[in-house]
């Protein structure tokens, strides 16, 4: 796909993985639609690269349709979607006190805001942004569109306390091929990036012994991956024409351990 003069949607665009794929894009002659909740963030990444902010909650039907309606109004029908929108938890199934022995579970609702936001939100902006593109023109060699989803490591590797995360990226990933089967007769590719340990702004406030400690869990190179590294590989899925129906770990080799 010829990015030039493109137009692409980035949820969670304002900071970490989703942020450093915005700048690449725009770098390449996109134009770029930043769907955000942290207004300050947003609206400061989308001045840097002249594209337009969106305060958008995937888990909100209307928001998301709103967002959508401003990003097109301002720089025409995207034909790249980037999903890094997304959070976690840590909670065990069921635990039992320490203190007094008393046994609680996982709270539901707790694990259903991770799905929500996670797998329901993903899915939601795919649908919404592949109906989109299939109103545009194919381009010269039939392509309309591609799509990039955020997994993780946590959908093949989930540690203690990871049920509701494991299961949210697990959906991403389990939903990638048939999504990109239902696409492929109109020219829209689909694919997902599973990180590992990345150096975003969940992980820059922890000390630094803890984030040497993690980046000594990595094969090679023993260090916290880089928000540009996820941000080429994004780029190259849209770009590779050949590159669809893909799950693709972006991890310096880690296998993560049990906790």
């Amino acid at each position: 796909m010829n990015l030039e003069g493109c137009s692409a949607v980035v949820t969670g665009g304002a900071s970490g993985l989703g942020a450093a794929t915005a700048r690449l894009l725009a770098a390449n002659g996109v134009k770029v639609a930043i769907f955000d909740m942290n207004a300050e963030k947003g609206e400061a990444m989308a001045a840097e690269v002249g594209g337009v902010f969106c305060n958008v909650n995937v888990t909100d039907e209307a928001s998301v349709d709103a967002g959508f309606a401003k990003a097109r109004a301002a720089i025409g029908q995207e034909r790249i979607l980037i999903n890094c929108a997304g959070t976690g938890n840590a909670i065990k199934t069921a635990s039992r006190s320490k203190e007094d022995g008393s046994i609680k579970h996982f709270p539901l609702d707790a694990f259903d805001r991770i799905i929500q936001i996670n797998l329901v939100g993903t899915f939601r902006c795919i649908a919404k942004s592949a109906a989109g593109m299939m109103t545009l023109p194919p381009m010269e060699n039939g392509e309309r569109g591609a799509i990039v989803n955020t997994a993780s490591v946590a959908a093949e590797d989930g540690q203690i306390g990871q049920a509701a995360y494991s299961a949210s990226k697990g959906g991403v990933v389990g939903m990638t091929l048939p999504i990109a089967r239902d696409l492929s007769s109109e020219g829209i590719r689909v694919n997902t990036i599973l990180p590992g340990i990345f150096n975003t702004p969940l992980l820059q406030g922890a000390p630094e012994n803890v984030k040497a400690a993690l980046a000594a869990t990595v094969l090679f190179p023993k260090r916290l991956g880089g928000p540009e590294e996820y941000a080429s590989l994004a780029v190259e899925m849209c770009r590779n024409s050949y590159f669809n129906g893909e799950d693709v770990r972006l991890d310096g080799g880690i296998r993560m351990a049990p906790r």
